[in-house]
């Protein structure tokens, strides 16, 4: 912990959006839920962000050169808690994911993974000298990544564990990829397309036949995106006060994947725009603390944070108006879940702790 530290240093606007956009996402919860067997949840999800808030604080008093040089034992403890999932987790519709916590809470370790695959990455790269990756250097970081998302992989649960390839994509792109290796490894992502068509889940399929067909199975495995794209626009311009597709059960999920499409539909294009510009001007402080990051590694660290987070408002975003499959990914600080909410204070906590150092010799 260093006594040259001071919260003076500390980015307080950015806090400030971001507990706009949790107090935007807990109003929703409330409103798609209250009349509900949720109902109630709001008031845990307060409970959660004040949780994450405490957590953020303790985070950025800890020296991030420390953690860096202990994250060879955070990740052993990172894999040995996915493990742990696989041998204890709590099953539910046919995944195991999570770990059941005293009060009736669930724990699910893929959300923390995230936070300790940022510091890994960051710490291998930070730590290599030359401005070109060998393919020995591309081989380890893919591996650093590789191995909890085979992990998470076999949960299963395909939506988290492709939160973890943007951590690896931007390490590889600040650490000096070469545009030939970017080349041949999308070249063979592209051939084992089909071999991961084969090992996938019947309803992961489903899910991306579901997408680029949703018509063909209405009341099934297009249901989820054909009603979420008919919640979107029943908002219009300024929302619909009665809410009908959320409010009258037809959107699924509505606290959760598909908060976004509640939102939406209640507050309209307008209010829709509010929130993406909103997200727009935390990413763009995040960006603005890697900038000014004091070295190499409280860049890779907050571009890390910069990278999951891009990913999770895509791809949730993409999901609700139908340009992306579904694929449980929630939206951070909107969507209920505590793992969630968690996971997003601590990484602010890390950006707050390579930005309250930028003065320190």
């Amino acid at each position: 912990m260093s006594r040259n530290i001071s919260y003076r240093d500390f980015d307080w606007t950015l806090v400030a959006f971001v507990l706009i956009i949790c107090t935007l996402g807990v109003i929703e919860i409330h409103s798609a839920t209250v009349h509900t067997k949720f109902a109630g949840v709001d008031r845990r999800q307060v409970y959660w962000i004040l949780g994450g808030l405490a957590g953020m604080f303790i985070v950025s008093l800890f020296n991030y050169h420390a953690l860096l040089e202990r994250v060879h034992w955070i990740y052993i403890a990172a894999l040995a808690s996915l493990m742990s999932v696989l041998i204890f987790g709590q099953k539910y519709l046919g995944a195991r994911r999570w770990i059941k916590l005293p009060g009736g809470n669930h724990f699910q370790p893929s959300e923390w993974v995230k936070l300790v695959l940022i510091l890994a990455v960051a710490k291998y790269f930070a730590d290599l000298q030359h401005r070109e990756l060998s393919w020995s250097d591309f081989l380890k970081a893919g591996a650093i990544v590789g191995v909890p998302f085979i992990m998470v992989m076999g949960q299963p649960d395909l939506g988290t564990a492709l939160t973890y390839l943007p951590i690896a994509v931007v390490g590889l792109f600040l650490g000096g990829v070469r545009w030939k290796q970017a080349a041949v490894v999308i070249l063979l992502a592209g051939l084992a397309m089909p071999l991961a068509w084969h090992h996938m889940k019947d309803y992961q399929k489903q899910r991306l036949t579901s997408f680029i067909a949703p018509d063909a199975d209405p009341r099934g495995a297009g249901y989820h995106i054909r009603q979420s794209k008919i919640a979107v626009g029943s908002g219009g311009i300024w929302g619909s006060s009665s809410g009908s597709q959320t409010r009258q059960g037809f959107l699924p999920e509505p606290h959760t994947d598909f908060i976004f499409a509640a939102f939406s539909e209640e507050h309209g294009f307008v209010g829709a725009m509010a929130v993406l510009l909103l997200y727009f001007i935390v990413l763009m402080r995040l960006t603005q603390n890697a900038q000014t990051a004091p070295d190499r590694a409280g860049t890779f660290i907050v571009m890390g944070v910069v990278a999951v987070l891009t990913f999770h408002i895509l791809v949730n975003i993409g999901m609700v108006v139908g340009f992306m499959p579904v694929t449980g990914i929630p939206l951070p600080l909107m969507s209920y879940g505590g793992s969630s909410v968690l996971f997003m204070f601590l990484a602010l906590g890390m950006v707050m702790n390579v930005r309250m150092r930028r003065f320190v010799n």
